[in-house]
């Protein structure tokens, strides 16, 4: 979770277009994990979190929020990823691991 937010971030610009494709990327790779085993449904549900963070994000986005605004929701996801981090701390690999 945490990669995903830094990849979004590294740019230093956020677009909706770009923040969709993170949306639809860990939504088949989340389900993926899932599936197979590999995450549980606790770890499916709280990365979920995160992933319709991610949702609304690409929606304000859309809507013309400031980047300012844009920035302090995608701050208030990396805590929230931070904590599923502790939780979770495979899940991040996984989900890169998939990624690559």
């Amino acid at each position: 979770m945490q990669s995903s937010l830094e990849r979004l971030n590294h740019d230093g610009i956020l677009t909706s277009k770009a923040v969709s494709q993170e949306v639809r990327f860990l939504s088949e790779t989340l389900e993926t994990l899932l599936d197979s085993g590999e995450i549980s449904t606790d770890a499916y549900l709280d990365a979920g979190t995160i992933q319709g963070g991610l949702s609304v994000l690409a929606n304000l986005i859309a809507q013309g929020v400031s980047t300012e605004e844009a920035r302090i929701q995608l701050q208030q996801l990396r805590v929230k990823a931070e904590n599923i981090n502790s939780n979770y701390p495979e899940l991040d690999g996984k989900i890169e691991g998939i990624r690559h």
